[in-house]
Formats: C-alpha cells, structure tokens, sequence
C-alpha cells in the first residue's frame, strides 16, 4: 500500500500505449494503431468498432476487459484465438506487453500473458506496467445495480495504487470458491477447510483494508480539489469486516473473519458461498452538494459523479504514484453539456496522461484540437484523419 498523501503538484510521468496490434479480435482480423502519447479519439458510426478497440486496450491490465466477456466470446468470427499487443512507455523505458486466448481448444478461457516476449504466469504481473480506469454507457447504472459492479469498479482504481491488490483479490476468490465446493460435498476435510479460511481471512482483510484506504482517499481528493462543473462525490465502503478495520487492529479482524467464517459453515454449505467477507462489500456515493445518495439522483448527475470520482482518482495516483492511469472514456461527451463537456478536456490535458475517447461525431472534440490524435473507424477500418480544428493526423491500419 502507497503510504501517505500528495505533497507536490508535480507533472506526472506518462505511461502510454504507444501501438496496438489486435488479431482476430471481434471485427478486427488484424489491425494496427500508432499514438505518440496524446489523448485517443476515435469517431465513427455506432457499430463501427470502436468500443472494440477500447476493449481491446483494456485487456492490457488485469480482469475480464470493460465487457466482462468470456475470452471464447471475442474471437472474430472465422477467424482464431484472438490476441492483443502493446507498446507502452513507462518510467523506465518502453516495454512490450501481449495477452490472449489460450488457442488449445475453441472454448478455452485460459489467458496468456507475455511481457517482453517471455510468458508470465497469471494476469496479477500486468498491474505492474499499466493501469486502466474506464467508463462505458453500461455503467450509467452503476448506482441502481447490485453491490458486485461498484466492487469491480473501485478494485480497478485500487490497481493503480496496490497492484498486488489483484494477486490477493484473486487468492481470496479461489479460496472461497474452493470451500464452498468442499462444504457443499459434506464430509471433507476439516483441516483443510480451515486453511482456506485461513486464507480467506488473510487475503480478505487485506483487500478489505486496502478498499477503504482508497475509498477514504478518494473521498477527500474528490472534496479538496473539486471541479467546478462537476458535482463533489462522497464515498464511503460499507460492510462488515470494513467495519471491524474501524475498530481493530488487521490481526485482530482477521481472527474474527476466521471464528465467523467457521461459525457459519453450515448455513454456507446451504447457500454455497459465504455470509461475511469483503465480497459482500458496498461502495455507497452520495452527491455532497445535495446530500443525496447517488442512486435517487438524476441519470446526467450519475454520470457527472462517475466523472469525478475517475478525476479525483487519476489526481490522486498522478500525486501519490507521479503516474497518472490510462483512461478509456466510451461514449462520455455525447451526454455532457458543452461547459463539463471542455471541463472534462482541459483537465485530462493538465494531467498529461493518456485517455482514449469514442463518439459518433468527430466535432464534439474539437477543443481538443492538435493536442489528439484524431481516427475514424469506420466497419472495422481504422484510418488517421485530421482534428476536427484543421489539425494532423495520427496513423492507423486496417
């Protein structure tokens, strides 16, 4: 965990996907894009591809990608085990990084990595190199769903600050999956479901601890340097061992997730999963201007704190890590109004990461101006084309 708060305001360095190689990716049979470094915008009719290439982006971090596809479900039609390559500029270099389908059998959903040519083991090692936050018009109602998707939602803003967070992530959902399949069984073996729970307590109260920590953060980053055209967020993680992490030490939460978790085996043997742990966790918003949770709030002021929330959170890392994340914006200035809608511009260019940006219409960009690279992408043909203001291009391949 990244200790401390923001001292300096000082630029933040810029890791960036500098090119894109997709192969048999959705629409793509091959395809190639090239970036410097600037903002992304890619423009095209609905249905041309570009979410895809945003997806595509996004298996470049740790997780499922913004659809939360099955990897079988991606290979292009006719084609085969579609994979994904990078370039990206780092603090120290740049540095090649590819993933994709497991090809050993047409429904595999094993995932391979490859970092500087040579293959890793598990995603949990691309939380290193990149860190991605995206918004997509699916998570307009992130605020009126169940509790899963804004866990999913903060877990991809803590990566940026912990990324062994998706390494103990990842152990305390296997162990967790591991019990319930030994308690449904019945008659197994108790020592063995105790160093499960073992675990799940361990891990658990880790990724517990390390949820609020950023909630917390990005609650006073989100107050104490607000933007004007957006509303201030408040957030708060809620759940039970979020509570205990309030009261007590960690050792001693983790001793209580333990009594609870062997108290409730029989009730979790019924229901095949667990009563207590981070995975029932809640991350509630409110709208502080109005002292409204965000769910009783209009769909435009859902949006707009889903905005803020991403700002203060790439403010924060940029201060805390003097890297700022890669954003990958699907679809968002078609539903601002033109003062948030430059807000949102002016302070992505201030932070000097990358952002990828998708819209039907090029002209909704045009502040942007020669600070991006403008594309078309128009049935699965990705081609460079100028700023909406006059400016160049960028270079893109079908």
């Amino acid at each position: 965990m990244i200790e401390g708060e923001a001292t300096a305001d000082a630029p933040a360095a810029q890791v960036a996907v500098l090119r894109l190689d997709l192969t048999d990716f959705r629409s793509y049979a091959q395809a190639r894009l090239e970036t410097d470094g600037r903002p992304v915008v890619l423009t095209g009719p609905n249905g041309a591809g570009k979410t895809n290439l945003l997806e595509a982006v996004s298996f470049l971090a740790p997780g499922r990608g913004l659809r939360r596809a099955r990897l079988s479900e991606i290979d292009r039609q006719g084609g085969g085990a579609w994979a994904v390559a990078a370039r990206l500029s780092s603090t120290s270099g740049e540095i090649a990084i590819g993933t994709g389908r497991d090809g050993s059998s047409d429904t595999s959903d094993r995932r391979l990595v490859r970092i500087d040519g040579q293959s890793v083991k598990g995603q949990a090692a691309l939380a290193e190199y990149l860190n991605l936050v995206w918004l997509t018009p699916q998570m307009d109602r992130l605020f009126q769903e169940g509790a899963a998707p804004r866990r999913r939602f903060l877990d991809r803003l803590v990566f940026g600050y912990d990324p062994s967070h998706a390494t103990r992530l990842g152990a305390y959902e296997q162990a967790m999956r591991e019990r319930a399949r030994l308690l449904r069984q019945g008659g197994a073996d108790l020592s063995w479901i105790a160093v499960l729970e073992d675990t799940m307590a361990r891990e658990g109260v880790a990724v517990a601890a390390s949820r609020r920590d950023i909630a917390q953060r990005l609650d006073r980053a989100a107050t104490e340097a607000a933007e004007a055209a957006f509303p201030v967020p408040g957030l708060v993680l809620t759940g039970t061992a979020e509570a205990w992490l309030a009261e007590m030490p960690a050792l001693e939460a983790e001793d209580r997730l333990k009594r609870e978790l062997v108290t409730s085996r029989r009730i979790d043997a019924e229901s095949g999963g667990a009563v207590v742990g981070p995975h029932r966790a809640d991350l509630a918003v409110r709208h502080k201007g109005k002292d409204r949770a965000a769910e009783h709030c209009s769909t435009g002021e859902q949006k707009a704190l889903l905005i803020s929330i991403v700002l203060a959170h790439a403010r924060l890392q940029a201060a805390l890590r003097g890297v700022a994340p890669v954003l990958l914006l699907d679809e968002v200035a078609a539903h601002l109004d033109g003062i948030r809608r430059r807000a949102l511009f002016d302070h992505l260019l201030r932070l000097g990461g990358q952002a990828w940006l998708t819209g039907t219409d090029a002209i909704l960009f045009a502040e942007l101006g020669a600070k991006a690279h403008f594309f078309t992408v128009t049935d699965g043909i990705i081609a460079a084309s100028p700023d909406p203001a006059g400016g160049g291009a960028g270079r893109g391949s079908p």
